[in-house]
């Protein structure tokens, strides 16, 4: 176990190591360097950058592991590295930079001023998230494209560890772009499936079920979960939805699938799951980002999970690890 100075002053100098790494991402000089070494000076200018201030970075990143020196003044991408590439499937640039964009490093920064009050720095200084992010579409996008490769590995988990019901329908509640629902549906050619989410997202999940060919599959509906559901479904799958609310909006939603479902129907909730121990976990970090960012906002215990649900008069029936740190939490009417 390593002493605890280690890990407090490592910390520290997370801070120098993270800000190096969104210097990478934003400036894409993964993406410059996928050919092959550039000296300092030229990968600045292809980067629109200060040479003697990127050189610094430079240095960092190569202490990190992510480029490797190539010559005098000059680098190359590791192996590492590749993975802030734009161009690659399992690329973290997006993921990278949105944790970076302005807003979200100052609701980070702001977490002791949010502990104190109680309330969300973040939320007093930009709005709510949805709210900012539908007035900045440059940030929206950062946000849709990080959502989205977030979401890959849990949703490849999800089509091979859980087996839905033959010829459902699968109502994807606050479904975004709709890359879930495409997935589930490509996998299970029987099933129909509908979208609901806000109206100025709706016409992007259009675009995606048209591209995707599941256009005569699907069917996109503007509207407001706290309004209520889309009745009519055998399934409804809330993905990375309750970690954004409080209790009580929580069990609200609930409350509306309830209502709207077939008699037999589920509902699949695909959260991190916290475990009960002090263990390290992906969950308390995610955690930490809900709290500066949402009021009320969480991340959540299998038995807090049970809870929410019961209030909904559903029942938890299983909880499947999907790997990635993501879990799927199916209900059933009680």
């Amino acid at each position: 176990m390593p002493h605890s100075d280690e890990l407090l002053w490592g910390a520290v100098g997370d801070i120098s190591r993270l800000a190096a790494l969104l210097t990478m991402a934003e400036l894409g000089v993964a993406d410059h360097l996928a050919d092959g070494p550039l000296g300092s000076a030229e990968l600045a200018r292809r980067c629109g950058a200060d040479p003697a201030a990127l050189r610094r970075v430079l240095r960092e990143l190569a202490a990190m592991d992510l480029l490797r020196p190539a010559g005098q003044d000059a680098y190359d991408l590791a192996p590492r590295g590749a993975a802030l590439r734009s161009d690659v499937p399992d690329s973290v640039r997006s993921s990278i930079r949105m944790l970076g964009e302005e807003s979200f490093w100052y609701a980070m920064g702001m977490l002791p001023a949010t502990v104190r009050d109680g309330d969300s720095a973040f939320i007093k200084r930009y709005g709510h998230l949805y709210d900012h992010l539908a007035a900045n579409p440059a940030v929206s996008a950062m946000f849709d494209d990080y959502m989205k490769r977030r979401a890959l590995p849990f949703t490849e988990g999800l089509v091979k560890a859980y087996t839905f019901p033959p010829a459902a329908t699968m109502v994807d509640v606050a479904g975004g772009k709709g890359h879930i629902l495409a997935t589930v549906l490509h996998a299970n050619p029987q099933m129909r499936g509908v979208l609901m989410d806000l109206e100025h997202v709706t016409g992007q999940a259009e675009r995606t079920f048209a591209e995707e060919g599941l256009a005569d599959r699907t069917q996109v509906v503007a509207g407001d979960f706290f309004a209520g559901v889309p009745a009519g479904g055998d399934v409804y799958l809330l993905a990375s939805v309750l970690h954004n609310w409080d209790d009580a909006d929580s069990v609200t939603i609930l409350s509306n699938i309830r209502r709207a479902m077939n008699p037999g129907g589920r509902v699949l909730v695909l959260e991190v799951v916290l475990p009960d121990d002090a263990a390290p976990h992906l969950g308390k970090d995610i955690d930490l980002r809900m709290l500066a960012i949402f009021n009320g906002g969480a991340e959540r215990t299998r038995d807090e999970y049970a809870a929410l649900l019961g209030q909904a008069d559903l029942g938890l029936a299983d909880v499947v690890d999907l790997g990635s740190g993501a879990s799927l939490i199916e209900a059933r009417p009680l």
